[in-house]
This record gives structure tokens, sequence and C-alpha cells, in this order.
């Protein structure tokens, strides 16, 4: 049995305890940076200590369970700083078995595919992405890295989600459109238009709410 170390102890992180067991693998502790929670356990495993102790596990492999895509990436930076050189970290890419997809779903290292999804056809998704709980997705979209997806999410064919995009729990995309870098849909929005790098779109349908700062590539 393969053994698997979560990034991250928030609500998200226990459910991919769960969603890694489901799928095989032996979830043998958690990693934190909130020093209060060293020592504790959230479902039952043991939160060792920071993420940069990493490497102290590298029999192990590692799901970062963060799910703001920007605050993921940081994390991921981190962890490849704290190796200095060293072997990096192996991470493990999560598929929940009911999951129903295509053979012609490509799903990137480190993503995480929880239960309940729909991917169809000719579908290209990054790495380190997150679909949360029963998100569909249609033909020929493609998916950047980083990018996270709430529970309930409706996207149609030909749609584009650019590295570090976000997008709201029961919100939909109508066919063809774009979320550029760093862009975001809120929840229950419904998009008809491309959505700007960066920007914040939300209502129905999603119109401009805010624009955030550029995404931070580097630690």
């Amino acid at each position: 049995m393969n053994k698997l170390i979560v990034i991250g102890g928030g609500g998200f992180a226990k459910e991919v305890v769960w969603l890694a067991q489901d799928c095989g693998y032996q979830v043998v502790g958690i990693l934190d940076d909130n020093a209060d929670m060293h020592g504790q356990e959230a479902m039952g495993i043991e939160v060792l200590g920071s993420v940069d102790t990493w490497t102290a596990y590298q029999d192990c492999q590692f799901i970062l369970a963060i799910g703001s895509p920007r605050i993921r990436h940081l994390v991921y930076q981190k962890m490849l700083n704290a190796s200095q050189g060293a072997a990096t970290p192996k991470f493990a890419t999560l598929v929940h078995p009911n999951v129903i997809k295509s053979d012609s779903v490509s799903i990137g290292e480190g993503s995480i595919i929880c239960a309940g999804c729909i991917l169809t056809v000719e579908i290209a998704i990054g790495r380190h992405t997150i679909l949360n709980l029963s998100d569909t997705i249609g033909h020929e979209s493609t998916l950047g890295d980083f990018v996270t997806l709430a529970p309930m999410v409706a996207i149609s064919g030909n749609v584009t989600l650019s590295d570090y995009s976000e997008v709201g729990t029961g919100a939909a995309i109508r066919q063809g459109l774009t979320i550029a870098k760093g862009g975001m849909l809120g929840m229950g929005g419904v998009q008809t238009k491309d959505i700007p790098e960066n920007a914040i779109f939300a209502g129905n349908p999603a119109k401009p709410l805010k624009t955030l700062p550029a995404v931070e590539t580097k630690c």
C-alpha cells in the first residue's frame, strides 16, 4: 500500500484524507504550518509538523489539500525550496473510484478529482488542480495548473480555465469561454463572457466585482 502525507490541516484536508483512503492509500500523517495543530489529530491522522519538514518523509508521496489556488502554489514552492537541491517531493494524483471519465481525459500530477465528478471527452487537466464533489466538465475543455473548482460546478464544452483560476460552488460556465490566469467566478455565478486575468466575476449573469493582485509565483 502506498504511503501518503496530506499537506494542509483544514476542512478540505480532512475530506482528502477520506478520499485518499478510498483510493487505497495509507495516510500516515499531515503537515501544516499552524504550530498549534502539531501533535493533534484530524480524521485520526496525526499532524506531524510544518510543511518544510517533508524531507523527513521521502518514502511517502504527498498531496496538496489546500483549496486556494494561490496559497496551494506558494506551499508547493515552499516544499521545493525546502529540498535544497535534493530529491523533489513525489506527488500523488487522487481520482475517486466512482468518478466517470473517458479514456481521452488526461490528469496532471498532484491533482485531486473528488467523488461524483463526470469528465466527458478530450479534456486536459493540469498539475495540482482540484475538482471538488460532483463537478461536470464538458468536451474539449482545458484546465491549467493549480485550478480549483468548488462542488457542483457545471462546465460546458471548449472551456479554458487558466492557471490559478477558481470557480465557486454551484457556478456554471457557458461553452467556449475562458477564465484567464488568476481569475475567479463566484459561488452560483453564471459566466456568459470571458473573465480577464485576476478578475472576480459574480452573479447571474456574472459581472466584474473586483480585481485581485497578480498571482505570486515565488515564495
